[in-house]
């Protein structure tokens, strides 16, 4: 994985981007030291580390807006970063760039039941919109197993999902509205607390832009009652097939769970030892089949994954009795990723999305690339809308290592491109896949996705070396046919 080579010029202008940043940002705003750059230096993915030039913690939009209006100006490079949770090195560093956090950016601003929304800044945590409306029946649907560190900000850029996005969608199907600062300082407010905004879908496009299209600094999310029953299932099966089977069974059946995860045994294992939450040890794998609604439906799709289960192999079965119990179900599930750190020193986080129909065939050909690399893999996935998250098992101190550790994920990514799905289901491709955009995109997809991104970001200052293979210059890919103020938003207010 290499990263654009860095500007000489621009690193030597150093101290006078920081002055420019500080006169900005006053205060302890603007961090230059060695040491204290260090926390930024990777995301969630920390097999790769790049001190970042400079780091600039702004309090306001009007201060991201000048930010970006200098650094536009200036030639000066922009990654925008979160809470760091991204597992794709979509914050990774630039060693002539600024980081741009907004952590400082934690207000929930409103919350408006009439409307069934709130509004926040991009600092504010997933669980923590849930956490402030749950007293009065409501909550934030899209739950990452990273949801209590993880901020709404950096699931707009990864488009995340979580355990509950089968029946309740992704980020992109729980956003209303979204204030963007442009990487030449303009604001700009798309979309709002109506349903649907009219005319092109920016939405839609911004969602899981990964950072390359402009700044998010406010966020309009949809808030749901919460459901009247919720109860979970607990389902072991001898082999990963049988589970897939399963998976497979239950949506053919026309349920659609609440959520429907899948564990393998490693991954069931360093769960139970981790959390305790009351998993068998003594299956292969593992389903966890959440059911929601009023409590007659509940019971009666009980009774039919019951049954869905049984005809293709179960061999133990529990439904959780209480709210505790059925928390403590899931608390295994979303602890998942921590608990593998119990049992390999490092662990390379996939994710990839497959149709469901492949699962048998995904899990039995990961076995026997995990056989080929002498590398253990444990399985957990978000079966019911087939987002894998195989965590391929190294050791980074071990020359090598790593090397084929990378090998067997893009072995991974290939094979759920080949069986007809996707690179990512809610990553991102950031750094990790960005090689192998190639294996799913002509060469013309994605020459003209970077001609998108040229109407946004003429100079490509917006986090670069991400997402692209090959990144060119924007007059090297022929004019733009839309012009920038046209492609967006020509009704939309302006600040």
């Amino acid at each position: 994985m290499e990263m654009p080579k860095p500007d000489d010029g621009v690193i030597a202008r150093r101290h006078e981007i920081a002055a420019a940043l500080r006169s900005i940002v006053p205060g302890e705003g603007v961090i230059v030291d060695e040491e204290a750059l260090r926390p930024y230096e990777s995301d969630g993915l920390t097999a790769y580390k790049t001190l970042p030039l400079i780091v600039v913690l702004p309090e306001t939009t009007a201060q991201v807006s000048e930010i970006l209006r200098y650094c536009h100006e200036n030639a000066v490079k922009v990654v925008p970063r979160g809470a760091g949770t991204s597992l794709s090195g979509g914050a990774l560093p630039l060693a002539d760039g600024i980081i741009l956090g907004l952590g400082k950016f934690k207000k929930i601003l409103e919350i408006d039941y009439d409307n069934r929304c709130a509004v926040v800044q991009p600092g504010v945590t997933n669980l923590g919109i849930t956490d402030a409306v749950r007293a009065d029946g409501f909550y934030y649907a899209p739950d990452p197993s990273s949801q209590i560190a993880c901020t709404i900000g950096g699931n707009i850029a990864e488009n995340s999902g979580g355990v509950h996005c089968l029946k309740y969608g992704l980020t992109t199907n729980n956003v209303l509205g979204l204030e963007i600062v442009m990487i030449d300082g303009e604001i700009v407010r798309i979309g709002g607390k109506h349903l649907d905004s009219e005319g092109y879908d920016m939405l839609g496009l911004l969602t899981g832009s990964e950072g390359l299209l402009g700044v998010v600094t406010e966020v309009t999310v949809r808030l749901l009652r919460a459901p009247e029953t919720a109860r979970a299932v607990l389902v072991g099966f001898p082999s990963n097939e049988a589970a897939g089977s399963c998976v497979a069974g239950v949506i053919g059946a026309g349920i659609i769970p609440g959520g429907m995860e899948m564990m393998d045994r490693p991954a069931i294992a360093a769960a139970e030892a981790f959390v305790e939450a009351g998993y068998p040890l003594d299956v292969e794998a593992l389903l966890i089949v959440e059911l929601d609604g009023p409590e007659i439906e509940v019971d009666f799709l009980i009774a039919a994954v019951e049954d869905v289960a049984k005809e293709n192999g179960a061999v133990s079965l529990r439904v959780s009795n209480s709210e505790e119990e059925r928390a403590r179900f899931w608390a295994g599930r979303k602890a998942a990723f921590p608990a593998i750190g119990r049992i390999s020193p490092d662990y390379y986080c996939m994710d990839g999305t497959i149709p469901r129909s492949q699962l048998p065939r995904v899990l039995s050909r990961m076995t026997e690339l995990s056989e080929t690399y002498g590398l253990r893999v444990a399985n957990v996935f978000h079966a019911g809308d087939g987002n894998l998250h195989p965590l391929i098992l190294y050791d980074a101190n071990k020359p090598g290592e790593l090397e084929k550790t990378e090998e067997f994920g893009s072995e991974i990514l290939k094979l759920c491109v080949a069986v007809g799905g996707v690179l990512t289901g809610e990553h991102g491709v950031g750094v990790e896949k960005r090689d192998l955009m190639d294996t799913m995109f002509s060469k013309e997809d994605l020459n003209q996705q970077q001609r998108v991104k040229c109407v946004f970001d003429p100079k490509s200052l917006l986090n670069p070396g991400k997402v692209f293979p090959e990144l060119h210059r924007c007059a090297e890919l022929g004019r733009v046919h839309i012009r920038r103020g046209k492609m967006r938003f020509p009704d939309l207010p302006r600040f």
